[in-house]
């Protein structure tokens, strides 16, 4: 007997909450989705209408419903520190606190890895090695974590914090997608130098489920990556490799590269230099999640973008 699970989906319209509410409904487990503006999913399915900066959610909104995967967030835009205050920390512990009321027996949060803090680690980073973050991004999913590890710790409702990696995958924005387009305009290879870890969206929606019913009672926080570890190059590689292009010339010397990044710089806002970005090592380790759960990730930077023929 299929046991049908009620799942409420915050942020359904983003890359992540897109590929989450796929998989969701292609199991045939009831949804209810919410999106900024309440548009429509590319497949027809309706969302209604929160913004999380004005507004949260009632108990009656959440009435029955046996899991909550809050995704909604401000990422990847320049905002106010109020801003990321009010919806990626605030309006969080308030759409608990109205969980809990509902008796919703699993409350899952979508962080980040940025809530560790920027630190100059060796290796692969667990989710005890954290440092203040400085950023007001970072800085906020702290601070939601913070305040659920204070308010639901002894709480009947099970709260999962996942700490995503990069995120790659069919639709994914930012440094990712200027790098596919890069690459189109015949970007020269890039130096062989930074690592940083990251995770599929099919992968980390696939342990968001699972984590949703098995994780222990109280909080339980872990990060999510695939294992691998990507330098800019790898990526670069990868990229012509599924669009069968030759491998690329790395014609460009690393001054040279070093030098167009500070001038990217010059020209846009943002609070991690380019040559951060593209060379610096970033590592996380995925060892407690799979300690704790039978999740394991299935694909890689490499077979993803083969199967998506060379555009995420």
């Amino acid at each position: 007997m299929h046991l049908i699970v009620k799942y409420l989906v915050t942020g359904a319209t983003g890359f992540i909450g897109l590929e989450l509410c796929r998989q969701i409904r292609q199991d045939g487990h009831e949804l209810i989705a919410f999106s900024l503006r309440g548009e429509a999913m590319p497949d027809g399915t309706p969302t209604r209408a929160v913004d999380f900066s004005k507004e949260n959610l009632s108990a009656a909104e959440l009435n029955s419903v046996d899991t909550v995967f809050h995704l909604a967030a401000i990422a990847h835009q320049q905002a106010g520190i109020a801003d990321y205050d009010a919806v990626n920390h605030c309006a969080v512990l308030e759409l608990a606190r109205q969980a809990h009321t509902a008796r919703v027996k699993n409350f899952v949060f979508l962080s980040s890895v940025k809530a560790m803090g920027a630190g100059d680690y060796p290796g692969a980073r667990s989710e005890q090695d954290c440092i203040s973050p400085r950023d007001p991004y970072g800085l906020s999913k702290w601070q939601a974590e913070s305040g659920l590890n204070r308010e639901f710790s002894a709480s009947r409702m099970r709260v999962c914090i996942l700490r995503p990696a990069l995120v790659y995958g069919q639709g994914a924005k930012a440094n990712l997608a200027q790098l596919l387009k890069w690459v189109g305009k015949g970007l020269p290879r890039p130096p062989a130098e930074g690592a940083r870890s990251m995770i599929s969206s099919g992968d980390l929606c696939s342990l968001m489920r699972l984590v949703a019913m098995a994780a222990a009672p109280g909080v339980s926080t872990f990060i999510a990556t695939d294992g691998e570890s990507y330098s800019t190059q790898r990526l670069y590689d990868a990229i012509r490799d599924a669009r069968a292009m030759n491998k690329g010339i790395a014609w460009c010397p690393r001054w040279a590269w070093w030098l167009g990044c500070g001038l990217l710089d010059l020209k846009r806002r943002s609070a991690e230099p380019t040559r951060a970005k593209l060379f610096a090592t970033e590592l996380y380790s995925n060892a407690a999640v799979l300690d704790a759960t039978p999740w394991r990730p299935r694909e890689t930077f490499e077979s993803t973008l083969k199967s998506a023929r060379g555009v995420l």
